[in-house]
């Protein structure tokens, strides 16, 4: 048996391996560093309870020589994924000046279609220069995408999109499929997202994140790790893995809120790898201004009832004993003066764009029939006096 003083030694020498516990499907899978699978190395039993407490697991060396694995702080696991660098001894580039200008200059190249903040937009461009995952958040219709699309024509480089929200299988949307040709047999063809993020200072749009299904998060993890930033083609031990290029920057959409039933609630994991930018919801004065802006041949009175019907019906449905679940987003607002400009009127386009939008149950207390009442008050002489007569409410209430 070896004394204490050499195992000591052999303890010293060997190298620190601390291994993260990820989730795919029903398997708790171990990774290091770099990539590397630890998996048969490893209980299951541990490797489970790591996950869910969300440890890490160190590989040790016992008095009598046997390697054991140790809980740890998976803060020991960050430690190792990205070195802490010692500040003092980095100089501020030569180009900070310069990208400093592009920054705080950047407000002009917004395009005027999109109300966004000019704190906000510097962020965002801020965000994507420097390297950051970028997530956009809000309710539908208020301009995430939008956001997002004009932050990548801002920055005039290569960019890919994918809509998460959309895809059935996220295996093949973001590793790609095996496929049987009879003379080329079983092949396998890569996805175009493995293509996308081996392009150096791509920007890459993950629509609908919120939307995606968990497999998808799974194999984003690593991906968007500042950390690791590679992409597992199979979950065998020691199979290949794609290494981001240099400059990838990733921004993703995401719904959020109790109303989005559709959507999922995303794991905190996930959300940690991304800056957040918050889009904010239009006022009626900054609706009005866009509408106008995008039909400037519509009366801008009309648009003006639009955006404050839009926004009533959004104060409403945020106020304690508000009557509606949810408002008219600036998606459907810019639809309605869409009708408007094709010769439709205001009472027409709420009809085919508004109306299905909001439950008919419960007769004369329907959300239906209180948007319909809310409509009709811009779409007469603007009096709020005897909204419907008796057989308008009969008919609402038969609707």
């Amino acid at each position: 048996m070896r004394d204490l003083e050499t195992i000591k030694k052999g303890k010293k020498t060997m190298d620190k391996l601390i291994v993260k516990i990820e989730k795919s499907g029903n398997r708790y899978n171990a990774f290091d560093k770099d990539g590397v699978k630890h998996t048969s190395d490893i209980t299951t039993g541990a490797r489970k309870k790591a996950f869910m407490n969300g440890m890490a697991l160190e590989r040790r060396v016992n008095k009598s020589g046997n390697k054991y694995w140790w809980a740890v702080p998976m803060s020991e696991f960050e430690s190792l994924s990205a070195p802490v660098i010692d500040v003092s001894s980095v100089d501020v580039p030569s180009d900070h000046a310069e990208v400093m200008n592009f920054i705080h200059s950047s407000y002009d190249l917004k395009p005027k279609g999109l109300v966004m903040k000019e704190l906000k937009w510097k962020y965002l461009i801020r965000s994507a220069v420097r390297g950051k995952n970028i997530l956009m958040t809000g309710p539908a219709g208020c301009g995430k995408t939008m956001a997002a699309k004009s932050l990548v024509n801002s920055l005039d480089r290569p960019d890919f999109y994918f809509n998460l929200g959309a895809t059935q299988d996220p295996r093949a949307t973001l590793i790609g499929n095996t496929h049987f040709d009879k003379k080329k047999g079983t092949y396998f063809s890569e996805a175009l997202f493995v293509k996308a993020i081996q392009t150096p200072n791509a920007v890459i749009l993950l629509d609908e994140l919120s939307r995606a299904h968990p497999d998808a998060w799974n194999i984003l993890m690593t991906v968007l790790d500042s950390g690791q930033r590679y992409l597992r083609l199979d979950e065998g031990e020691g199979q290949e893995t794609i290494n981001v290029a240099e400059g990838v920057t990733f921004v993703a959409t995401a719904n959020v809120g109790n109303e989005y039933t559709s959507t999922r609630v995303m794991d905190k994991a996930l959300m940690d790898r991304f800056i957040i930018v918050e889009m904010d919801v239009l006022t009626a004065d900054e609706e009005h201004g866009l509408l106008n802006y995008m039909f400037p041949h519509v009366d801008s009175d009309l648009l003006k009832s639009v955006a404050e019907i839009s926004s009533s019906t959004r104060t409403e449905s945020k106020s304690e004993a508000g009557r509606l679940s949810s408002g008219i987003s600036t998606r459907t607002s810019v639809e309605i003066a869409g009708l408007l400009f094709d010769g439709f009127g205001l009472d027409e386009a709420a009809e085919v764009t508004v109306y299905p939008q909001f439950s008919d149950d419960g007769g004369l207390e329907s959300e239906r029939t209180y948007v319909k009442q809310l409509v009709q008050k811009y779409v007469s002489d603007g009096s709020s006096e005897d909204l419907f007569n008796e057989s308008e409410m009969n008919d609402a209430e038969m609707s």
